[in-house]
This record gives C-alpha cells, sequence and structure tokens, in this order.
C-alpha cells in the first residue's frame, strides 16, 4: 500500500518544512518495492559488462587493477543462517541494490535476513604481491569469503573498506562470498532509507550497491595520500598513509601542470611538501588541478610502490564583511555559496547512479544553471562524484549521513536539547563519520562539514561539533543544517519552506548566518514521474512552468534581500525530484529540465552583484 497525501497534509508541509515527516508511520509496508514504469537514458544502455567499468578511485590511481562489477549468484536466508547457501535463487546485477530495478531482482530485504553473493573470479597472484579486495560501498554489515575461508568483517553502509585476501586466494578460480544483513532503522546510520517510503523517505537500499574490485600491491604500499594545500604560500603537502613495513622509506613527489613538471621533491615518507612558483589556485571560476605523481621508494633507492593522484591548491576561510556580517571565503576573497540541496537517488538505480556519466550530468547541469555549490544530502556518493566536483569545479558542503534517536526539533530555539544515544551507537556514529572525512577530505571540493540536519539523530552535538573542528580545521563547520543550533562550528543554518525568510538579527554575531533549505517549488510534470497514481507533492506546487518560473523568481528575490542583509548562503530544494517529491530542477529521471540552465543562471546573477 502507497502512501497518498491529503491535500491537508500538503498545506502543512508547504508551513512546516520536511522536519514534520519522520520514518516512524502507520503504512503498511508492501512485499515488495514499488516497481516504477520509469528509467533514466543511461539505466537503460546498462548490461553487465558494461556496469560501472571506472576506476573508481581517481585521487589515488595505481595500475593493474580488475572490476568485479557484473553478475553475482544471490539468495535470501533467515539471518540465523551463517553457512553459505547450497541453493541460489539467480543473479543481481552488481552495484545495483537488492531492491533497484537496474539490479534486476528488486526484492525487500527484511530485518530478519540475511542477502548472499557469489561469483568466480581467475586470479594469477604474482610471488611477493599482496592481492587486495576493495568494496566502494556495502549497506550495511557484511561477511568476506574467499575460497571458503573468512578474509573480513565490515559495518557502515556508505564508505569503502578493504581486505587483504593473499592467504586465501589461489591460481585459477576463486569463489567470493558476500553476506550482508540490513535493519535499515533501529540505530544504524541510513540517510534517507525506511522500510516504509513515504514523504521525504525514500526506498531501502540492501547490499552492494558501490563498485567491487581488485587490486595487487607490493609489502610495503601507500594507502591514501592526505593532500593538503596553501593557497598564500603555493604549497602541496602530502602526508601518506603506508601499509606494511615502511622501515627506512623515502618519498618521491613530482607535481605536473599537464606535461609541464612544476614541482618536485623527494624526502621523509611521514611528510613532504613542495613549492609551486605562481601557483594557479582552484576555484568554481578556475577549477585547476596539479597531476601528482607519488612513488614508495625504499633504502636502497628502489620504488616500492607509485601512484597518480591531483591536488587543487585553495584554502577555506571566513571573514566579516563591512557591516560585521561573517562571509565565507575561498582564497582569502569573500564568496556567496548558492547551492542546491542534491538527494543524489535515482528511479532506477536508487542510491547508485545508473552510470559515471549519468551522475557527471547532474553537476554539469547546475554549473551550468549559475550555481556554485551542492550539499550533498544525508548522503556519501562514490569517490568519482567528488573527482567530477572537483574537475568541474562545484565547492560541496557534505552531510553526515543520518539514522539512530531525534531529539525534539525546535529550530534555533534557545535552549535544544540532544538525544541521548548509548556509548555503543555513538561510537559507531563517529566511527562512520571519522571514515567519511577520511575519505573526503583530499577533495578540494569540500569546503563545509555538515554533521546533523534537522535534529536527525543529533545527540552530543558539541562534542561532536569540536571533534569535527579538530579533525580538519582546513574546513568550516555547520554544526546542524535547520537547527537545533548549538554554538560550535563556524555557521547558523536555518530551513524555511517555501521562500527563504529567516530574520537572524543580532543573535549570532560569531557565526556564519545561511538559509540551508528553502523553495521546494514543485511541478508534476505528466510522463516524468515515479508513481503517477499517487498524489506527488511539493512544498509548494505549481500548475505550469510559468506558475513555477515566478515563483523561483520570488525566492531568488527575497534572497538576494536576505544577502544584503548578511546572510552568507543559499541552498535551494533541490536538484531533481526524488520518488513521490516533485520539487527538482530536473525530473526524477533527469530527461526534462523544469527550468532550462539558460533562465536558471540569468535569475541566479543578482546573487554575484557586489550591490
Amino acid at each position: 500500500m502507497r502512501w497518498r497525501e491529503p491535500a491537508w497534509l500538503l498545506l502543512l508541509v508547504a508551513v512546516a518544512g520536511p522536519g514534520l515527516f519522520q520514518p516512524a508511520g502507520a503504512a503498511v509496508r508492501a512485499a515488495e518495492p514499488f516497481k516504477t514504469r520509469m528509467l533514466t537514458a543511461w539505466g537503460a544502455e546498462v548490461r553487465a559488462d558494461n556496469a560501472w567499468t571506472e576506476y573508481p578511485r581517481p585521487a589515488l590511481v595505481r595500475e593493474g587493477w580488475k572490476c568485479l562489477n557484473g553478475a553475482w549468484d544471490y539468495a535470501v536466508t533467515a539471518d540465523s543462517e551463517t553457512q553459505t547457501p547450497a541453493h541460489w535463487l539467480g543473479q543481481l546485477l552488481v552495484p545495483f541494490a537488492l531492491e533497484s530495478r537496474l539490479g534486476g531482482v528488486q526484492r525487500l530485504l527484511e530485518a530478519t535476513e540475511a542477502l548472499w553473493y557469489r561469483r568466480t573470479v581467475s586470479l594469477t597472484p604474482q610471488p611477493g604481491r599482496r592481492v587486495l579486495l576493495n568494496f566502494e560501498a556495502v549497506d550495511y554489515r557484511c561477511d568476506v569469503y574467499v575460497n571458503g575461508e573468512q578474509v573480513g568483517s565490515h559495518q557502515g553502509g556508505f564508505t569503502p573498506f578493504s581486505f587483504d585476501i593473499t592467504q586465501a586466494a589461489r591460481q585459477g578460480d576463486n569463489e567470493i562470498v558476500v553476506r550482508v544483513t540490513d535493519k535499515t532503522e533501529d540505530w544504524q546510520l541510513r540517510g534517507k532509507q525506511v522500510r516504509k517510503p513515504e514523504g521525504i523517505w525514500y526506498t531501502q537500499v540492501s547490499g552492494i550497491w558501490q563498485t567491487v574490485w581488485l587490486e595487487e600491491v607490493a609489502p610495503t604500499y601507500l594507502v591514501e595520500l592526505n593532500v593538503d594545500t596553501d593557497a598564500a604560500a603555493g604549497t602541496i603537502t602530502v602526508r601518506p598513509e603506508l601499509a606494511g613495513d615502511a622501515t627506512g622509506t623515502r618519498l618521491r613527489l613530482q607535481v605536473k601542470d599537464g606535461d609541464r613538471v612544476v614541482a618536485e621533491a623527494q624526502g621523509s615518507a611521514q611528510e613532504l611538501a613542495v613549492h609551486v612558483a605562481d601557483a594557479q589556485l582552484w576555484s568554481p571560476q578556475s577549477p585547476h588541478l596539479y597531476d601528482l605523481e607519488v612513488a614508495l621508494i625504499d633504502g636502497q633507492g628502489q620504488v616500492l610502490d607509485q601512484v597518480q593522484g591531483y591536488a587543487g591548491i585553495r584554502d577555506v576561510g571566513k571573514v566579516r564583511d563591512a557591516a560585521g556580517k561573517w562571509r565565507f571565503t575561498l582564497n582569502g576573497k569573500p564568496l556567496f555559496h548558492w547551492g542546491t540541496l542534491d538527494q543524489g537517488w535515482w528511479p532506477d538505480g536508487l542510491l547508485t547512479p545508473p552510470s559515471d556519466a549519468a551522475m557527471r550530468s547532474d553537476i554539469e547541469f547546475l554549473k551550468a544553471a549559475g550555481f556554485n555549490m551542492i550539499r550533498k544530502h544525508i548522503k556519501v556518493e562514490p569517490r568519482r562524484y567528488y573527482y567530477h566536483c572537483d574537475r568541474l569545479g562545484m565547492l560541496v558542503w557534505q552531510d553526515q549521513v543520518s539514522g539512530g534517536e531525534n531529539p525534539p526539533w525546535t529550530r534555533l530555539k534557545p535552549d535544544p536539547v540532544d538525544a541521548n544515544w548509548p556509548e555503543a551507537e555513538h561510537a559507531q556514529y563517529m566511527t562512520e563519520l571519522e571514515r567519511m572525512i577520511d575519505l573526503l577530505e583530499e577533495h578540494p571540493c569540500i569546503v563545509v562539514w555538515v554533521p546533523f540536519n534537522e535534529a536527525w539523530g543529533q545527540h552530543r552535538t558539541l562534542e561532536v561539533g569540536h571533534w569535527v573542528a579538530r579533525r580538519d580545521p582546513s574546513r568550516l563547520v555547520n554544526i546542524a543544517s535547520g537547527g537545533n543550533f548549538w554554538p560550535v562550528g563556524d555557521v547558523v543554518d536555518a530551513h524555511n519552506y517555501p521562500h527563504p525568510g529567516e530574520d537572524f538579527g543580532d543573535r549570532y554575531p560569531e557565526y556564519i548566518e545561511v538559509i540551508g533549505e528553502f523553495g521546494g517549488h514543485g511541478w508534476p510534470v505528466e510522463g516524468h514521474l515515479w508513481d503517477p497514481d499517487r498524489r506527488n507533492w511539493g512544498y509548494s506546487l505549481a500548475k505550469s512552468k510559468a506558475a513555477l518560473l515566478e515563483r523561483y523568481g520570488q525566492s531568488i528575490e527575497r534572497l538576494n534581500r536576505l544577502r544584503k542583509q548578511g546572510v552568507a548562503a543559499g541552498v535551494y530544494t533541490q536538484t531533481t525530484d526524488v520518488e513521490g517529491e516533485v520539487n527538482g530542477l530536473l525530473t526524477y529521471d533527469r530527461q526534462q529540465a523544469k527550468l532550462s540552465a539558460e533562465e536558471l543562471a540569468k535569475l541566479h546573477q543578482v546573487l554575484f552583484n557586489d550591490n
């Protein structure tokens, strides 16, 4: 049974905003996910031999890898079953989730069930080398076996992990088995997924939902590069993470601008910095990237490992304007942050974009439409997403994935309260937050961390905020988008639908004032709806493109007035329609732009005028 939004509820949504919807509802859980007829143009081209074949880690590229995406055998058992199934139900297309159309199954995984994967891969392990099995993301808990031997376990649904399978691997055919459990709700961090999707909550995603791949490395190798830059000094600093015996190792770094070497150095494997003369700085207007060639060498000068990466030299900061209001800065210059709330959901792949090109197209549309920022909402994307933002010049505010219990949502009222999280659940939250920051901190596009949104799973706010600020002092912290605001970090953030209207007054003299969500001007485009039989909703529904354009223009005018009064950023809801929400600038299938990029860019020019 699918939820139908009554008219009175749509009116209440327009006034109250998205926090009205909480995942606990009276709707009856269906036996299977809603099977939409909607398919993106990219999804129509997906096959087992072309499913996400791009190298998944563009900030650290190593030659010699093997993509394991494609058709895997699958089975579903009771979660009490720990033995590999004797019988398999069919095939599931990796890296698309069990519930997705592109996965080819479209089955809901119950909290009491386990999802199993199996495939055979031919290997020729080389003597003295290590074999790594990499998973870009599996939702939510998994155990991995190679040739019947357990090689590792992992918990957390949105970041990559890797297992060294050298001891279990053998020449010839190797069987890989993955066992997954996913309760979706309870305490686990799941973002917008729920067991009974409705309103702003979407279809659950279970199992492997990003690329699976193999690589071969030396016994001592580079795990991460951890790149820092200083725009004023024109420096690039690499602090690598190493695996294996690093005794006596050194680092060799070469920086290239195209084919030209602009800096090089050799030194400590713990930290190595170079100066780039007349450095070209990274910004949305000029997203200049330098190529890095990094080699790990032993005491005799022999290369143990060699990788390619890149760096964008830029600094993130804040400054007071003439009226004493805080403004964001990039490379020392004030910059108004103007972006969309971007959910990153797809009608055919759910959390998984149908292809790299599909994922890139959203960023390209927003760039052409005059946005310079994306607020990545309650989701961590594949690493290639952030690479495209780096390359195209798009700032990113990155949300932490939410879950667990919520306190009352009091927005910006004084004296907020936190939810009371048990110690073990808080520790897992911090583990996943650390993994996200560790994963993304080398991307120049990331400028703001957003630990909490609208009180969803908000707990120990001051502790979390201070930890993030210490963990990454090179970026700013928006502790709680939409409240509940606590005095920590750099930003105070209000949500208001449909038009931006928060008057911060003089209440927050030490914080950057932003409108972290507004808009949601919906228009259901016939022929491009996830479910045409339901009452598709938006925070402000228009009946025509002309009405949509008028309402959108009114919101921009109001945001510009707020900008002149000291508001430093605006986030419009949202990039695309998502399931029953029709408040996107693009339809859910990305086939129709409700307002063209050219129309939007023209409207947005006023937000970047000096007066």
